[in-house]
């Protein structure tokens, strides 16, 4: 099930959205809109999601592992060459942003 909003994802959310992956949440985050795409089996799946709603590619980034509460900065959708030739998150202030996010809208998690 892929949920999309801009409002943090609810504990019964979160439950739904793990249902793929256990502890692993696939998500795509739009650092400009404040918007998330998750529970995706692939995150082109989230990433169209969004493209689709106007976001643009360079602002589109993912990840985070319920077990661990570790946000994944890494992931194929990352590697832009005109932008991010890894599929690590290189820039700090994107990746800073992009954490924040991560916890806004996994505020359940991170409580």
């Amino acid at each position: 099930m892929i949920i999309t909003k801009i409002d943090p994802f609810t504990r019964e959310e979160v439950e739904l959205l793990k249902e793929q992956f256990d502890v692993y949440i696939k998500t795509v985050i739009d650092v400009e809109k404040k918007i998330s795409s998750a529970g995706c089996d692939r995150h082109f799946e989230s990433e169209m999601i969004l493209l689709n709603q106007g976001s643009k590619q360079d602002n589109l980034w993912r990840g985070i592992d319920l077990e661990t509460k570790t946000i994944d900065f890494n992931s194929f959708i990352n590697i832009r060459p005109a932008q991010n030739t890894s599929n690590e998150i290189r820039d700090d202030e994107i990746r800073a942003v992009f954490e924040a996010l991560s916890k806004y809208f996994f505020t359940s998690i991170y409580e």
